[in-house]
């Protein structure tokens, strides 16, 4: 378990990044930090691993203040996924996977075997192994990232807006992957984002954060849907949007979801009561 007690980040020159923010985040959740540039999401994420200090407040895993922690041996315990990937460039696809496994201790061998098994986990051809990052596509880069970040087994995995700098279609796939991935092996993940759409998709609870880390609503995507807390809130997700405003219509037999605008968007499972 993730707790943050009352934290607060003021950076020099008076900045406040975060003013007051306290949450805990359970064992095996999904997480997503979600809003607009300011609202403090990524300041929130790196505390955990001590990337960013708190100015006031604590941050604890498992009752553990992280601030007591070794901040090397911590980070090396928390898988960490950024945007645009991170990979060491002079170094290849099977080196960049093993990279913390080997600082922690693991035998070379060991560490490369289970790299293999993890190009194969996020859907990685083996024959780049050997290639370097500059010859992948973002795609590709992004999934070696994420084997990456799940090399050391880490119970957290920390995403900073992950697949931000791939173009559309390769984030559908990589936000499917994430979801299969979360399935599978069940990690603590905090998710950042500035889109709401992905939030909605992966969070088992999402946190709409207003600027300086307030936070204006959290719960899962239905409940936010259902009930947003205020104005702000509403506008952001875009209840009031076409794409959102659903219902439901008969149409040869069949229960055809509808937007607003009249476009489908589905078509229901099963049988409607009579």
């Amino acid at each position: 378990m993730i707790a943050f007690e009352n934290v607060r980040k003021e950076y020099p020159g008076g900045t406040l990044a975060v003013q007051d923010f306290s949450l805990e985040i359970a064992s095996h959740e999904s997480l997503v930090l979600v809003g607009s540039s300011g609202s403090g999401k990524t300041t929130l994420m790196r505390m955990v691993n001590r990337m960013v200090e708190p100015t006031a407040g604590r941050v604890l895993i498992d009752g553990d203040d992280v601030a007591a922690l070794d901040p090397v041996q911590l980070r090396r315990s928390i898988g960490y996924v950024m945007q645009a990937s991170g990979l060491l460039p002079h170094r290849t696809v099977l080196d960049n996977i093993t990279t913390v496994p080997v600082l922690r201790g693991t035998a070379k061998r060991e560490a490369r075997e289970r790299a293999h098994d993890l190009m194969e986990t996020v859907g990685l051809d083996p024959a780049l192994a050997s290639r370097y990052p500059s010859q992948l596509s973002g795609g590709q880069q992004q999934r070696v990232g994420v084997a990456r970040g799940l090399a050391a087994d880490p119970n957290i995995l920390l995403m900073d807006e992950p697949f931000g700098a791939v173009d559309p279609i390769v984030r559908s796939e990589l936000q499917r992957e994430l979801q299969r991935l979360q399935h599978e092996l069940r990690k603590t993940i905090v998710f950042v984002t500035h889109d709401i759409d992905e939030a909605f998709l992966l969070g088992d609870r999402v946190v709409i954060l207003r600027p300086g880390g307030i936070i204006a609503q959290v719960g899962t995507p239905q409940e936010i849907l259902a009930a947003p807390a205020d104005d702000f809130v509403a506008s952001f997700v875009g209840a009031d949007r076409g794409a959102r405003t659903l219902h439901v219509e008969r149409v040869d037999g069949r229960d055809v979801v509808v937007d607003a605008d009249g476009r489908a968007a589905g078509v229901l499972a099963g049988e409607r009561p009579s």
